[in-house]
């Protein structure tokens, strides 16, 4: 099995910044990708940023310019630097990985428990 643990989160004035990490632990054959998901209350979970193992990142259209997330592959770490926050980003955020926890096995997707941003205005 594959363990996340996110940590970083907190309380921040709107204009502000945080940087939120995530380190993936446990079995681990290989990690194809690691990115970041939120949820606010009421809300379905959204993508935030994902990176695959050769750096191609993906951003959500509302991330772009003011998040930007990177990659340790050799701690197996994702870091996700968040820039002019905004009241609406206020949600839980959630560590996401698609791994093989051993060779031959498939490729599954496991999850953080989640670390709370809360914007304020």
């Amino acid at each position: 099995q594959v363990q996340l643990v996110e940590s970083g989160g907190g309380l921040v004035q709107a204009g502000g910044s945080l940087s939120l990490s995530c380190v993936a632990s446990g079995s681990i054959f290989s990690i194809t990708a690691m990115g970041w998901y939120r949820q606010a209350p009421g809300l379905q979970r959204e993508l935030v940023a994902a990176v695959t193992t050769g750096g191609i990142t993906n951003y959500a259209d509302s991330m772009k310019g003011r998040f930007t997330i990177s990659r340790d592959k050799s701690n197996n770490t994702v870091y996700l630097q968040m820039n002019s926050l905004k009241p609406e980003d206020t949600a839980l955020y959630y560590c996401n990985a698609l791994a093989k926890a051993r060779w031959g096995s498939g490729i599954l997707t496991y999850w953080g428990q989640g670390t709370q941003v809360t914007v304020s205005s």
